[in-house]
């Protein structure tokens, strides 16, 4: 579990219920149905709206991503493939092939092959960009989703609380009652502000985090690959991957990554 996601979010919705009643407030009150259909009915109406059926397929998953952590095997795959560039140096690239059983990502078992089967370079860097480019194009798709989410709940809200205010308007023959049916329809506009900035832009901005790390994977393994193509000294791979590693490490830190798996060769399968 990615425990940054779940404190954030359970510290946040606490606050807000915390201050509330210390202010004298009643915890029931918080609670409306019709104001809560309104806010995230609407709010899922119009993300519908906005995304094909086929973008929004993987909704369950971007939170899944979003509230659980993964590793990209930063240290790892710089291991593996200095490893590997020290195998050629000494056997050839051919020797490689022996390598592939052991990678479990694709992508880096896709990159090896393209040296072993002696892809032109230029060909090779053009492939594995390509693979680069549609993984950030999926995962914006995400991203945009939980962003528009975040724009339309609170403009839901506030179209529930004007609802709200026709009703209470509309039926004035209870003034007693007044100040607590206004105080109901305000109710929305508190669901939309809170759902925008408690869970979706948070969510959006943890999937941009978890992607920058996991692009950060990839291009590091993209340029360990090319070099070991390009036949430099490991040496020279190192210092290469060096400035991979210590900006890799920060952006999976920053996004609450844990540790990768002991033995992990490379990157995580991309989500």
């Amino acid at each position: 579990m990615d425990l940054s996601t779940i404190i954030g979010v359970i510290a946040g919705i606490g606050a807000l219920v915390i201050g509330y009643l210390l202010e004298g407030g009643s915890l029931g009150s918080l609670f409306q149905f019709s104001a809560a259909m309104i806010v995230f009915g609407g709010t899922a109406g119009a993300v519908l709206t906005s995304f094909s059926l086929s973008d929004l397929r993987n909704a369950p998953y971007w939170l899944k991503v979003a509230f659980t952590s993964q590793t990209f095997g930063t240290a790892e795959a710089y291991e593996a493939l200095v490893r590997f560039a020290e195998k050629a140096r000494r056997e050839g690239l051919l020797s490689l092939e022996q390598e592939l059983s052991t990678v479990d990502d694709r992508f880096t078992r896709q990159g090896l092959q393209l040296v072993i089967d002696g892809t032109d370079p230029e060909i090779t860097e053009e492939i594995l960009e390509s693979n680069i480019a549609v993984l950030e194009k999926r995962h914006k798709i995400g991203i945009s989703v939980f962003e528009a989410a975040g724009g339309y709940a609170p403009t839901m809200g506030i179209i529930g609380t004007v609802m709200g205010l026709v009703r209470v308007l509309g039926n004035l023959t209870d003034p007693s009652s007044l100040s607590e049916s206004i105080a109901s329809a305000f109710i929305a506009t508190l669901y939309g502000v809170s759902s925008a900035n408690l869970l979706w832009l948070p969510i959006a901005t943890k999937l941009k985090m978890k992607d920058k790390a996991e692009v950060a994977a990839m291009e590091m393994v993209r340029d360990g690959i090319l070099s070991i193509q390009a036949g430099d000294n490991p040496s020279i791979l190192k210092e290469k991957l060096k400035t991979h590693v210590g900006s890799m490490l920060l952006t999976e830190e920053n996004s609450d990554e844990g540790a990768g798996a002991p033995g992990r060769p490379a990157v995580s399968e991309s989500r």
